[in-house]
């Protein structure tokens, strides 16, 4: 596997390295475990779902946590296989997990649902106000707006 080099990104950029840093880690680390499988959706402009395949697992054997900008899933499999079953075969997997994904600045985990073997995960972006693009007044001047009308378009008609 090649790895990419940052270095000439990482010197004429300047408050990036947060992104370098998640580029590096996630080509590092993109070769690990493949479980439980899971999909990741866009749902509208500011709104995703995480779709995780954990069959087997009840809501008190997952543990979601939500800390900046990380979302950690694990899962812990409690029963163990009844001692007087002889099992045959285990194709279902038992075992634990952590999956981790990491989230831009601003997403928040609006909620989160267990059924039919599927964990779902709501996430929405909320800019604050104060982060939300302003329009600003030259010399105090309010700005010039173009507004079209609609009733001009029916005279012309």
């Amino acid at each position: 596997m090649s790895r990419f080099d940052f270095t000439p990104y990482r010197r004429s950029t300047v408050g990036f390295d947060r992104l370098f840093d998640l580029l590096e880690n996630q080509s590092r680390n993109s070769g690990g475990e493949n479980y439980p499988p899971f999909n990741i959706e866009r749902r509208g402009e500011d709104n995703y779902r995480i779709t995780l395949a954990v069959a087997g697992f009840k809501p008190a054997d997952i543990d979601i946590t939500a800390q900046q900008n990380l979302l950690t899933v694990q899962g812990k499999k409690r029963e163990e296989p009844s001692p007087d079953s002889d099992m045959l075969h285990l194709g279902i997997a038992n075992r634990g997990f952590e999956r981790r994904f990491e989230l831009a600045d601003f997403v928040l985990v609006e909620n989160a649902g267990l059924e039919d073997g599927l964990l779902t995960i709501d996430l929405v972006r909320e800019v604050p106000d104060a982060m939300k693009p302003k329009k600003i007044a030259v010399n105090g001047q309010p700005s010039l707006e173009v507004v079209k009308n609609d009733d001009d378009s029916a005279d012309a008609a």
